[in-house]
């Protein structure tokens, strides 16, 4: 099932960035998703992690609230800069990832870091060093509401 996922997301990426439907790019697409399947099952990467079709249905709400989060936070740094002066207070903190998984882990502390405002600048196991651009910033990642939807998008 794995690969039969993949195939078909490969093919539906190839026909997205294509652009064109005719007949001989269909099948040059199809052929291509396969031969990239054979590559990947032969180079042992088409396993769990390298496409982890498990993690559809959380992606399906998590990378949403993702988008929302990057957004508000853009904005809080936005207006941060725009402000004559400057009200910054920088941050270092220390929180602890309840992801089971360094690819849950991974997730969280990349989810961070894309966040504006904080940056996850180490990983010791499942603690995270974030540098955040103002206290408040830091409370929010405190707070904990972003390990809790990466751990409900890793599946509890």
């Amino acid at each position: 099932m794995r690969y039969v996922s993949l195939g078909t997301f490969l093919f539906a990426f190839w026909i997205v960035l294509s652009g064109h439907y005719t007949p001989v790019l269909i099948a040059a697409g199809a052929v291509s998703a396969l031969v990239c399947v054979l590559v990947a099952v032969r180079a042992r990467v088409a396993d769990a992690e390298g496409h982890p079709i498990e993690l559809f249905r959380g992606a399906v709400t998590y990378f949403p609230w993702l988008i929302a989060e990057i957004a508000k936070s853009g904005w809080s740094v936005a207006k941060i800069v725009v402000h004559p002066r400057l009200p910054i207070s920088p941050t270092m903190t220390v929180v602890r990832a309840s992801q089971r998984t360094t690819a849950g882990v991974a997730t969280y502390a990349n989810s961070i870091t894309l966040t504006p405002g904080t940056i996850t600048v180490r990983v010791n196991g499942n603690d995270l060093t974030v540098h955040a651009l103002t206290h408040d910033g830091a409370l929010d990642v405190e707070g904990g509401t972003m390990d809790c939807r990466v751990t409900r998008f890793e599946g509890e």
